[in-house]
């Protein structure tokens, strides 16, 4: 199993939900740790507070875009291309997910994940595709993440 996918399937078994894995995978790509935001996060797994609603995944990979490329202090400025990079991946997981399964929502989501190849845990595949979509698209825009 490749290394990225075993630590998504290891964080899944710690309990950790979609959003907060693709948080632990980017803060661990640029080598530090943030239990808040990671803490934070939480409130979008399950589909925004466990609601079963707008996928975990989906929004985790747009907070973990934002952590690389969002404006995070006064006097900051995100990235020229910050929107493209939210409209690329939000485009992605319709055309993957949501014509597949109906939707966008967790609910819908999990009940029919088109990466489930059984060897990870329901929604680990979801999360290893877009942790892999996330990256793509830093890097096309030149941003700089150590895929692990």
């Amino acid at each position: 199993m490749p290394e990225t996918a075993e630590k998504i399937r290891k964080l899944y078994h710690q309990g950790y939900g979609c959003s907060q894995i693709l948080l632990l995978l980017g803060l661990e790509a640029q080598g530090v740790s943030n239990p808040g935001l990671v803490r934070a996060m939480a409130g979008l797994a399950g589909g925004v507070g466990s609601s079963g609603r707008l996928c975990g995944a989906l929004t985790g990979g747009a907070c973990l875009i934002a952590l690389y490329a969002g404006r995070g202090a006064a006097g900051e400025a995100e990235h020229d291309r910050f929107y493209l990079m939210m409209d690329q991946l939000i485009e992605w997981f319709e055309g993957v997910y949501g014509r597949k399964c109906g939707g966008m929502d967790c609910e819908q989501v999990a009940d029919c994940e088109p990466f489930l190849d059984g060897s990870l845990p329901p929604c680990c595949g979801l999360v290893l595709a877009t942790w892999e979509k996330v990256v793509e698209i830093l890097r096309r825009n030149r941003i700089a993440v150590a895929a692990g």
